[in-house]
């Protein structure tokens, strides 16, 4: 049985995309620009907040410095208003960590937004790393955080488990040298998801367990 397990944020352990649209579209109709639905943040976020922020402006593109500061501002104080753990995460989050499997995170959400919604929402879960966006480290897909964990628990990238629920993290997962199983739960399909490396694919929290446990892969 593998050691650890490397799960993305956003998508995966939590259900941010409420708090994430809300913020940005505070800051875009601040800024006189046009919001957007909710859903539609699912295909702009997963690769950092000044991707986001890009994105979120469209053609006003010279905008986007202006709008980084004042989504990070809103989204700092705001975080913590409709998001929500996933059901049956953290339930499958306390089994693996009973079988001895050390839990981790690395997400491409800011290293202080990364730990103030783990500790907010997940505070009874012993991770051993906490890896969000940090200076002087690229993001996802680059493995770098990735690789970074592995040094910290003295593991190799054998020993994990990385799982994530964009093609972004499977293509992280990839590069690492790490066995991938991507989720439906999260904010993308099965198809992108498959096209970019999954190796297995489960559909809820259970399943995945029963994959790292139980082999049912």
């Amino acid at each position: 049985m593998k050691k650890a397990i490397i799960f993305d944020l956003d998508g995966t352990l939590i259900n941010s995309l409420p708090d994430i649209s809300a913020a940005m579209n505070r800051s875009l109709e601040k800024a006189g620009l046009p919001a957007h639905p909710e859903e539609r943040y699912k295909y702009m976020v997963g690769d950092g907040v000044i991707n986001l922020t890009r994105r979120a402006v469209g053609s006003a593109q010279e905008m986007t410095e202006a709008m980084l500061s004042t989504y990070k501002a809103d989204y700092a104080a705001h975080c913590h208003v409709n998001t929500h753990v996933y059901r049956g995460i953290r339930d499958a989050l306390t089994v693996l960590h009973e079988a001895g499997i050390k839990l981790c995170v690395f997400s491409n959400k800011d290293q202080p937004d990364t730990e103030s919604v783990i500790r907010y929402y997940l505070p009874d879960i012993p991770f051993s790393v906490l890896w969000g966006r940090k200076e002087g480290f690229p993001i996802k897909p680059d493995p770098a955080g990735a690789l970074e964990t592995v040094k910290l628990l003295n593991l190799s990238p054998d020993d994990f488990w990385y799982i994530g629920d964009t093609a972004t993290d499977m293509k992280c997962a990839a590069a690492a040298g790490m066995e991938s199983i991507g989720v439906l739960w999260g904010f993308r399909t099965e198809t992108e998801l498959r096209e970019n490396g999954a190796r297995h694919i489960a559909g809820t929290p259970e399943e995945m367990v029963d994959m790292i446990l139980h082999g049912k892969l």
